[in-house]
């Protein structure tokens, strides 16, 4: 399954339909145009499309062909409190991430990101969480960006955001915080706080 999001609305590409997707619109796979959709979608509000097709993987890769694909990553850093790294960033809540250098392997773009964007040093580089995408327009062309979250451990330390980042704020927050952020940030740290708070 794919979920890519153009600013509050969520295309979602998938052999199933999601279990607690709420309302959402279908789409005929075959009729499908991604450049008109996502000329519509800049303009909406919050909506959820699905496209059903048997192969998603290969529905998804043939849509992105077309378009510049540009890598990023970060990280979910828990210290030993079960606390969460979290920053503050152009009036909104989000995790540590940027784009990958050239020729840099996506787990040490990860790793590399936190640490610069919140002055600490990261202990451990665990697993990958997930994958989100979301599409953009950058000088009149469509971006779509892919960015790699990894699982992250570190000890509680002093965070020191990275201004020149426009990151106001870095905040250790528990669990109970998260539906706090969630009424101020992206749908893409949206579906990630979800993936955390379900049970192991």
């Amino acid at each position: 399954m794919y979920r890519i999001y153009i600013n509050e609305t969520a295309l979602i590409i998938s052999e199933f339909v999601p279990t607690g997707l709420g309302k959402f619109q279908n789409i005929d796979p075959q009729s499908f145009v991604f450049r008109d959709f996502y000329k519509q979608a800049r303009k909406s509000g919050p909506q959820i499309h699905l496209i059903l097709v048997d192969n998603a993987k290969d529905y998804f890769k043939k849509l992105r062909k077309a378009y510049q694909v540009i890598k990023a990553a970060g990280g979910i850093v828990a210290n030993p409190d079960q606390e969460y790294l979290f920053i503050f960033r152009k009036g909104k809540w989000d995790l540590p991430k940027g784009k990958l250098d050239e020729g840099e392997k996506t787990r040490s773009a990860a790793v590399r990101e936190v640490e610069e964007e919140c002055g600490i040093k990261v202990g451990r580089l665990l697993d990958k969480l997930t994958n989100t995408w979301h599409v953009y327009e950058e000088r009149g062309e469509v971006i779509f960006k892919k960015t790699s979250w990894y699982n992250m451990e570190a000890p509680k330390q002093k965070l020191i955001p990275q201004l020149e980042e426009d990151i106001t704020d870095a905040r250790w927050m528990s669990k109970n915080d998260f539906e706090t952020i969630k009424m101020n940030t992206y749908p893409t740290i949206s579906n990630i706080i979800d993936l955390l708070k379900s049970p192991l």
